[in-house]
């Protein structure tokens, strides 16, 4: 057991280094997608791509066709295999699927396989860098563990794969592309996915623990969560000859920056706002005709977001009327609150022992936004069960800094945990 346990931390890894050196963002993971799918198609499964899993008029924040031309070049030079890219319609992500043709239970698997757009540190303090497996890409890295997620799905997929003959129902694998923003998951939901799941799964490994590996059966205190665009467009002029001939979209956004951040808080429940990136002008002698703002809102309800969506609307629109300025607000991401199966939460904290994991929670907040609650919220609504947990483990820094990594013995776990579910749910 020593050595199959090895055996599988070994492959994990492997898996997981290769993806973390050729991070790509959301709606852009052409070479993560055609190797594991070329992998899960030699295992055995049937493989479903492009528009098979995807809902084109639910996708949100994707790339013009420039971008997207340019990184199917730069997969098919790094590895990419061309035949699986030519089925993928140009849209990323992969689902397998492993049908015992024995009656039982549908079990769906989430993994999600995005990276971020951050700059990896040429750092020897830092892990990948001094072992030589940091990103490839210059502004891109994963710095949240979706490299991890992915390694994951494939180990558990080569080992369930070994298990067909003693199972029964069915397994759905799920590889999420452009989770960060939440971006990717509706329209996969609107295509029908899990429609037929009676059981969803996914786990989300880091966060941090003291000196061990923990896991968490049931992850609660979703936001849910709006990404907003905001383009306001004036006029531009010169600054000194003819300032009143201008209008300026720049004082236009930071005003509506400034008060976005005043809206007051609901008795309902917690808010948040962020604006990451305002972008404006072209010279100091010229009234800015544009101004670019990339924001997010977040709360504990849907309703909240509708509040502070409501509210956001009408501070922009306001500003802009201020200014003389018009706007366009386009939503490029989301994700709903949603609440994990309690049912479930038993079958995890026995995974749990019997894999003698040294800490184990039953719930804890996530206090963030995951858009895997489409997939738990549409699973639930069809009479299944859905549960989101997580592998604590020790990480170098906070998710979503440039400096991130987790000990790699996470993933072994994650593995058997997946592989311990689907014994105990599909076993004749």
């Amino acid at each position: 057991m020593v050595n199959q346990y090895n055996q599988i931390l070994e492959k994990a890894i492997n898996y997981r280094r290769d993806f973390h050196m050729y991070p790509e963002t959301g709606w852009l993971e052409f070479r993560t997608t055609s190797i594991i799918a070329k992998i899960l198609s030699q295992l055995g499964y049937e493989i479903l791509l492009g528009k098979e899993i995807i809902n084109e008029n639910y996708i949100m924040g994707k790339p013009n066709e420039i971008v997207i031309k340019e990184n199917i070049i730069r997969a098919i030079n790094e590895g990419a295999d061309e035949e699986i890219l030519k089925k993928m319609d140009n849209l990323t992500g992969v689902v397998g699927i492993l049908d015992t043709k024995k009656e039982g239970p549908t079990v769906a698997f989430r993994f999600d396989i995005d990276a971020l757009e951050l700059e990896e540190p040429e750092d020897p303090n830092h892990k990948p860098y001094k072992y030589g497996y940091f990103s490839r890409h210059k502004g891109v890295m994963h710095a949240c563990g979706h490299d991890a997620h992915a390694a994951i799905g494939l180990v558990f997929a080569e080992y369930l794969a070994k298990l067909k003959d003693e199972l029964k129902g069915k397994v759905i694998l799920i590889f999420q592309p452009a989770e960060e923003g939440v971006r990717g998951a509706k329209a996969m939901v609107e295509k029908g996915i899990v429609d037929d799941a009676d059981y969803f799964f996914t786990i989300h490994i880091g966060f941090g623990s003291t000196n061990n590996i923990g896991l968490v059966a049931k992850s609660k205190g979703f936001f849910a969560t709006t990404k907003l665009d905001v383009t306001f467009k004036g006029k531009s002029s010169h600054a000194a000859a003819y300032p009143h001939l201008g209008k300026n979209a720049l004082l236009a956004a930071s005003n509506a920056l400034i008060n976005l951040y005043a809206i007051p808080p609901n008795s309902e429940g917690q808010t948040r706002i962020n604006v990451g990136v305002l972008h404006a002008g072209n010279s100091r002698n010229i009234i800015p005709d544009k101004a670019f703002m990339q924001m997010e809102i977040r709360g504990e309800t849907d309703n909240l977001v509708a509040y502070m969506k409501n509210c956001t609307e009408r501070i922009i629109d306001g500003s802009s009327r201020m200014y003389d300025v018009k706007y366009e607000i386009i939503e490029v991401g989301s994700a709903i609150s949603a609440e994990g199966s309690e049912e479930l939460v038993p079958l995890l904290l026995e995974a749990g022992k019997e894999l003698d994991i040294p800490d184990i929670f039953i719930e804890y907040n996530f206090n963030g936004s995951d858009d895997a609650t489409y997939f738990i919220k549409r699973v639930q609504e069809k009479g299944g069960k859905a549960i989101y947990s997580q592998i604590l483990c020790p990480i170098a820094a906070p998710h979503h800094n440039n400096y991130f990594d987790f000990d790699e013995k996470a993933l072994l776990y994650g593995v058997l945990i997946n592989l311990y579910i689907v014994k105990k749910l599909l076993t004749k």
